[in-house]
């Protein structure tokens, strides 16, 4: 074992070299003679990406290199580094590097191969099988041959893709009993085809097996395990009552509409068509009132006595140009006009 560090990385390289050293067997390959490994830790981003001679995302926390038996990982502060557990993250490389080894230089699809190395690092964690569940409900779950040459980039795709392929070695392992792996690696070596090895040792192919996992998955993770999550259990909850004051400000604005239509007009149309009217003697102290139809006219005949009499109209004692003689109790008859 050797670890390659800058001066200022001293502790983090005994750390690794502890840790390399309490590395247990790996499940389903022969028990190590020796750790005949390199770890680069690399002082920066730019000496990272140059140890591993690729584009590494942002997210990877460290790069196995099996054929050349070589493990990278980043020695400076950064968001690869921040929050991992330094054992676990070497028992996964490490992992990546033995199965790697053992097959000597055989393709390994890259489910299988990220699969096997989160599960035997003790990185696959069961309760979190529930997003899984989620994810076949909704039919977002990467099917096994898109994961087999390409991997996501993006850190939410690749999480996902690590916990689906986790939980599918984590099935093969448990359904194939305790020899049933160790069964499958061995013929994989002698013979070179994964499919083949895969297809003599369980009796299926990887299609069946991937429609066997999804079973799998689909029983052990019902849902009311998914329910019972609180992080599932809260955002329905949020979701449901968002949900219901929606409802209930729309009632309420349409009642308040139904509201508004049956007022009356603040100003009804009749009171603005409707012409101005007045008494019809004019204001008090001045001439009469002229018609509507226009300015008043001189009589042209002689005038005419106008007595009074009793009033036969039924407009209140009002016609003609002014009131009558009982309209207004005068006993003293009208003068000529």
């Amino acid at each position: 074992m050797t670890v390659i560090h800058s001066p200022e990385s001293r502790g983090l390289a005994e750390r690794v070299a502890n840790s390399l050293g309490r590395v247990p067997s790996l499940p389903g390959l022969p028990p190590a003679a020796s750790l005949d490994v390199t770890v680069v830790l690399a002082p920066d981003e730019r000496a990272f990406q140059e140890a591993v001679g690729a584009r590494v995302p942002e997210w990877g926390a460290g790069v196995a290199l099996p054929t050349e038996g070589r493990i990278v990982l980043p020695a400076y502060a950064s968001n690869r580094s921040r929050g991992r557990d330094l054992d676990a993250l070497v028992r996964h490389e490490w992992a990546h590097v033995a199965l790697g080894r053992y097959l000597d230089g055989l393709r390994i699809p890259n489910w299988f191969h990220e699969g096997y190395a989160e599960w035997a690092s003790g990185q696959f964690d069961a309760s979190e099988g529930w997003r899984l569940r989620v994810l076949l409900a909704l039919r977002r779950a990467p099917p096994f041959d898109s994961l087999s040459l390409d991997w996501p980039g993006d850190r939410a795709s690749a999480e996902v893709a690590y916990l689906l392929s986790a939980s599918a070695v984590e099935y093969l392992a448990r359904s194939s009993g305790p020899t049933g792996l160790a069964t499958f690696l061995a013929s994989w070596r002698e013979g070179g085809g994964f499919e083949s090895a895969f297809r003599a040792t369980f009796g299926v192919t990887t299609a069946q097996f991937e429609e066997d996992w999804t079973a799998y998955v689909k029983g052990r993770y019902g849902w009311l395990l998914v329910l019972s999550h609180s992080l599932v259990f809260w955002t329905i909850t949020v979701v449901v009552l968002v949900l219901l004051v929606w409802i209930r400000r729309r009632r309420t604005r349409d009642h308040l509409a139904r509201m508004r239509a049956g007022d009356p007009p603040e100003a009804p149309a009749y009171w603005a068509d409707a012409p101005p009217r007045g008494p019809p003697w004019g204001p008090p102290g001045g001439p009469p009132a002229a018609p509507t139809g226009g300015p008043p006219t001189a009589p042209t005949g002689p005038p005419t006595d106008v007595r009074a009499g009793p009033n036969t109209s039924d407009d209140g004692g009002y016609f003609g140009d002014g009131p009558s003689e009982e309209a207004t109790g005068s006993d003293s008859p009208r003068t000529r006009a």
